[in-house]
């Protein structure tokens, strides 16, 4: 028994946790993985996470040393940087790298030793019934009945699926390859953007020495990709950025060491009903263009948590104004993305 059921404890579902104990509810964070924080996921906390952050006196709780703020972006053409653009200095960075488990341990610190909260690790979602979720854990079936339930669960939301919401999606006509290499010595926290094909690479400088490299291929093209020269592909990231062939040569040896990210868009036709609610990747899905997803589930958890009533239910009309109160700001989102990424070859006509 518990007041509201968070199923997934991304940054969405801990935000929403610590902010519901906060107000002296009883709550139970499920998640599937062994540990929180995965790899691969959003890590560039912008200048809106940021204040969130410190709004709850939050950001104070991450360790210097796993918080990267990125000084610069450069744009890179035939292995040459052609342009450098800077950040507003009132804002002082392009945002700000944080290793996920370490940015999901800082919300839950206040948080972590409360009766009140109760983190349920290696539990997996079965099935719901009414309020009442059913999970597997070590074999064993639970079953955790509580007033309300939120889908923090990603875009693939399982909270989603069995409340029988639907949602529309949009591809961007491309995937995602990511992979990580180490960083050289001396190198400056900072974004790279190269073209290649037509495509965008980007590189984002990582706190923990590591620069993370995002890709972009065809949609649905990995598969057929894979059958290629595996040599002559990789070369065409060591052309773009020639200072890191060591480095490359050394972390990406096979296509094993990609990482595959579906790309799509999604916009559920509800955003809950009936007891349950979705917030972050699973009401809205959006692409990694601008890193937005991350700070835009940490904001639905803000503007959740102030509309459920003192047990922890809400009705379907208060639901229906958490949507209304975000909807705007997500498609504004959703459409930046696309208009970025269809006019990201035109800066690089120089």
């Amino acid at each position: 028994m518990t007041d509201v059921c968070i199923v997934g404890a991304g940054p969405a579902g801990a935000m929403l946790a610590f902010l519901l104990v906060r107000k002296g509810l009883d709550v139970t964070l499920l998640e599937s993985s062994k540990t929180l924080g995965k790899a691969f996921r959003g890590e560039h906390i912008n200048e809106h996470g940021e204040a969130l952050l410190k709004r709850y006196g939050l950001f104070g709780n991450l360790d210097d040393s796993m918080m990267l703020p990125m000084k610069k972006l450069e744009n890179w053409k035939d292995g040459i940087c052609y342009e450098t653009i800077k950040p507003d200095p009132a804002i002082g960075h392009l945002g700000i790298h944080v290793p996920q488990r370490h940015l999901l341990a800082a919300i839950l610190k206040p948080i972590q030793h409360n009766p009140n909260f109760h983190l349920c690790v290696e539990t997996k979602m079965i099935r719901l019934e009414g309020q009442t979720v059913y999970a597997r854990h070590e074999g064993v079936e639970v079953a955790i009945e509580s007033k309300l339930v939120v889908g923090a669960d990603g875009r693939y939301s399982t909270v989603r699926k069995c409340a029988n919401i639907g949602y529309k999606t949009w591809t961007h006509g491309y995937d995602l390859l990511w992979a990580r290499i180490e960083k050289p010595k001396d190198w400056e926290p900072m974004i790279h953007m190269a073209l290649v094909d037509g495509k965008q690479l980007a590189l984002f400088t990582q706190a923990e020495n590591r620069i993370q490299i995002g890709w972009n291929i065809d949609k649905g093209s990995f598969p057929s990709l894979r059958k290629t020269d595996f040599s002559q592909f990789i070369q065409r990231l060591i052309d773009a950025f020639p200072v890191l062939e060591t480095q490359i040569h050394q972390s990406i040896q096979s296509w094993k060491d990609f990482v595959l990210l579906d790309v799509h868009s999604s916009y559920a036709d509800v955003w809950g009903r009936d007891g349950v609610v979705l917030l972050g990747d699973a009401a809205h899905t959006m692409a990694p263009t601008g890193a937005f997803g991350l700070n835009s589930a940490l904001i639905d958890a803000e503007y959740l948590a102030t509309l459920l009533e003192e047990d922890g239910s809400i009705d379907n009309e208060a639901i229906a104004q958490f949507e209304r109160q975000r909807a705007d700001r997500i498609h504004a989102l959703q459409k930046q993305q696309l208009e970025e990424e269809q006019h990201f070859a035109l800066q690089f006509e120089v």
